[in-house]
Parts: C-alpha cells; sequence; structure tokens
C-alpha cells in the first residue's frame, strides 16, 4: 500500500475547483437533485446520493444545499425538471485521453460545447467507448490526519481492514482508493475507527498514466480547464500524469 503520489493531482484539481465555487455549488446540487431523483431520497438506500452527498461535503457545499437539492428531487414529478447524463470522450493534445462526465438539460448544447473546446486547443472528440477502456471508475476518500497522534502503520491496518486497496499520504491528509462499490463502505468503517473523513467521492482513474512534457501538459490543462468551465460538465478524468515539479511549474 501507499507510494502512488496520486494526491498531488487530485489537490490541484480541488483547489482549481474551489477558485469556481459558486459555479461547482451548482454542479454538486444538480448531482444531488440526479441521484436522488432517479432513485430513494435517503442515502442510507441510495447508494449514488450517498456518493454525491460525500463529494459535495468535502468541496464544503453548506448542509441547506443539499437538504434543498433532496426537497426538490422529491417533488420533481411536477416541475418539468429532466437531466440527462452525457458521457464525451475524446483526445487532447499529445493523445492524452479524456473521458467528461455531464449533467444537462440541453444535449445539443452540452455536445457543441464540449467540441468547440475540444477544437480550440487541438483535440479531438471520439466516439462513445473511444477511451472508456483507459480508466477504470474507482473510490476515493480523503483523510485529515493533522493530530500528532497518527500512526501510519496503525492506519496501514485500518484501511486494509476496511477494505481499502491503497493510500496516500501528504500535506495532513490522507487519500484512501477503493474499488467503486465499496467506497461508502470503507468509508463508514473508517469513520468507525475514529477517523476523520473529510469527503468521498467516485472518480475514473486511469489505468496507463501517461506522461508529457511540459509544454503539452500546458496545453492539456488548458483543455481541462475549458471544459471544467462549462456548465454542463460534472467532471473530467485524464490519463495524463504530472509530476510534483511538473505541477509546481503549472501553478506558477
Amino acid at each position: 500500500m501507499a507510494g502512488h503520489s496520486k494526491w498531488a493531482t487530485t489537490k490541484r484539481h480541488k483547489a482549481a475547483q474551489d477558485k469556481k465555487r459558486s459555479a461547482l455549488f451548482g454542479k454538486l446540487s444538480r448531482a444531488i437533485f440526479v441521484a436522488a431523483k432517479n432513485g430513494d431520497p435517503n442515502p442510507d438506500n441510495n447508494a449514488a446520493l450517498a456518493a454525491a452527498i460525500a463529494k459535495a461535503k468535502s468541496y464544503s457545499l453548506p448542509k441547506d444545499n443539499i437538504t434543498t437539492a433532496i426537497k426538490k428531487a422529491s417533488g420533481a414529478a411536477n416541475d418539468g425538471a429532466s437531466w440527462d447524463e452525457i458521457i464525451y470522450e475524446g483526445y487532447g493534445p499529445a493523445g492524452v485521453a479524456v473521458y467528461i462526465e455531464c449533467l444537462t438539460d440541453n444535449r445539443n448544447r452540452a455536445a457543441a460545447d464540449v467540441r468547440a473546446a475540444f477544437t480550440k486547443v487541438g483535440g479531438n472528440l471520439g466516439t462513445s467507448g473511444s477511451v472508456a477502456f483507459q480508466f477504470q471508475r474507482k473510490g476515493e476518500i480523503v483523510i485529515d490526519i493533522a493530530g500528532d497522534d497518527f500512526c501510519e502503520d496503525e492506519f496501514m491496518l485500518a484501511v486494509a481492514e476496511a477494505g481499502g486497496d491503497d493510500f496516500d499520504i501528504a500535506d495532513k491528509v490522507a487519500v484512501v482508493f477503493t474499488e467503486a462499490t465499496a467506497l461508502m463502505a470503507v468509508k463508514t468503517a473508517l469513520e468507525d475507527a475514529g477517523y476523520s473523513v473529510r469527503g468521498a467521492e467516485l472518480m475514473m482513474e486511469p489505468v496507463n498514466p501517461q506522461a508529457v512534457e511540459l509544454s503539452d501538459a500546458k496545453k492539456v490543462m488548458a483543455l481541462i480547464d475549458r471544459l471544467e468551465d462549462l456548465d454542463d460538465v460534472q467532471n473530467v478524468y485524464h490519463t495524463m500524469e504530472l509530476s510534483e515539479e511538473q505541477l509546481e511549474q503549472l501553478d506558477s
């Protein structure tokens, strides 16, 4: 276990999203609404809703926003709301595979906006399934470990007993990686073991991450930023592997 250094990329993603907090809150609330509308409004009986709420909490979405989204979904039968979940796939600069999850009330707008983002940076929007095989669905749990009493050996044992696959430690935070179907069970087990969970979410992890030159990394990040700025886009995943040094240069 440990040693993947995936947290660096996750941290950059969270920092970028925090800068767009207003738009992000709307996307998180929409995801909760759709999950509640498509299933039981009780997260104890709806794994998708539980995951959406856990992710929202990791980005500090206020509790009132979460409650409101669920209440709206409970009465959605008569409000005319209709959201489609759509996946777009394509290749960005340097052949980096990009996987995009959307929630939209206008398929034509979403498709046009995503295609324009790819075209702007010299990428190509592909067909369904063209890059999906390069990713696997995983769970990610972020845990605060700021206390002086944290013991990595004890934590490793706790993660193994909870059913987690792996973990990283950096910046007073531990990130636990799980199978997608085990996300909420592992989260609950770690909480029961006394660990403070900041958030949990489902993600798409690249099967074979791809190292790129810094110049190409800048172009790929430009594409990702454009996509994440779109109202219809919920999540963007890619196969690009960035070193700590490249992340620092991209952020400078």
